[in-house]
């Protein structure tokens, strides 16, 4: 039984920033848990949102909390009803974490659990030297560099929601390029989407990166007319699909006018005011499909995302742009709150 103290990074009480790097008790590791030494972790806009204390964390957040969800590391030790996990594999995990009896579990859908709950948000999270999580959501990593697999959780929601629309041989728009978004152009790119525009709006820093990314088009909604070039590059009807990444109601409007009659529209921003549409213009008589994007399919979108990114083809470097040890969380969190970042990964030494 692995025991002593371990450095860890706790939202301490509620409001803006409030965290502290503490020294606490390592976890103990329950019958079907896995206790996990970290190798890299991740910063993700959920953990900025839980440190601005906004609308959400205020209403989810229940302080003193260690945050974080986005890992890589060492399997230390298995508990008693652990049998396919042994000490020494490298694991990520999915952080949702689902009850496995109710019906959305049931039949398929364990991303949309009725009881869901996450690690990082409800309970206990990987901001930390070793966190004890439930063995089974760990999937067995490869040899990558480990900054890689740290960031799969949010590679999962890009995943997830690129191929929930039909992108090989497509032109596709990507609407909104933080660091989902830019994930999403990388793999657009990688199944070989004809044509793909990424579209920020002022963040002039994120828009040079989806170039980096291979968009063919990076551009911004602010400064110039994107209907016309995306009409002037797509033989004048259209994107096949959009990807929504925002959750800005003035990208759902953008994302259908700039898509051709029958494309699809796929949506994982998390919205905080409502949509008005007419429905019959925007929908109905354009034959719009509308799809709802939650996570990552449990665990299909992991196995899919894993070969992806050992073949190769995906190019996830532009999207990685500070790495740092993990005593230099405050810094790691400044760059992701300043906007002129991708994902920033934090070291354990």
């Amino acid at each position: 039984m692995t025991e002593g103290k371990m450095k860890a990074i706790l939202k301490t009480a509620p409001g803006h920033g409030m965290t502290e790097m503490q020294e606490v008790p390592i976890p103990k590791v329950g019958p079907n848990d896995a206790l996990v030494k970290m190798e890299a972790v991740s910063i993700c806009g959920t953990d900025v949102h839980i440190y601005e204390w906004d609308d959400w964390a205020a209403n989810r957040i229940k302080p003193p909390l260690i945050y974080g969800h986005e890992f890589c590391g060492f399997v230390e030790e298995v508990g008693s009803n652990v049998h396919w996990l042994k000490k020494g594999d490298r694991v990520s995990g999915e952080c949702h974490v689902h009850c496995g009896q109710c019906f959305q579990c049931r039949t398929g859908n364990a991303h949309i659990c009725e009881r869901m709950k996450i690690f990082g948000v409800d309970t206990a999270g990987i901001f930390a030297e070793y966190a004890s999580l439930p063995a089974a959501n760990l999937l067995i990593n490869g040899d990558l560099d480990a900054k890689y697999y740290s960031i799969q959780d949010p590679l999962g929601n890009a995943v997830h929601t690129v191929f929930a629309t039909d992108v090989p041989g497509r032109f596709v728009a990507v609407l909104g390029l933080g660091p989902i978004g830019l994930m999403s152009v990388a793999v657009c790119k990688a199944i070989g989407a004809a044509k793909v525009f990424g579209i920020g709006r002022k963040n002039k820093y994120r828009i040079n990166l989806g170039k980096e990314c291979g968009a063919d088009f990076a551009l911004s909604s602010l400064d110039d007319d994107v209907e016309r070039i995306i009409l002037e590059n797509t033989e004048g009807r259209g994107v096949d699909a959009s990807l929504e990444m925002t959750g800005n109601p003035n990208a759902i409007t953008m994302g259908i006018d700039i898509m051709r009659p029958g494309g699809t529209i796929a949506l994982l921003g998390v919205f905080a005011s409502d949509w008005t549409v007419n429905v019959s213009e925007k929908i109905i008589f354009k034959y719009a499909t509308i799809k709802g994007i939650n996570g990552r399919l449990m665990f299909d979108t992991w196995y899919r995302m894993r070969g992806l990114m050992e073949s190769g083809s995906l190019n996830l470097d532009p999207i990685i742009t500070h790495e740092m040890k993990f005593d230099q969380f405050d810094e790691g969190m400044a760059a992701m709150r300043s906007g002129n970042s991708g994902k920033v990964v934090l070291y354990m030494e």
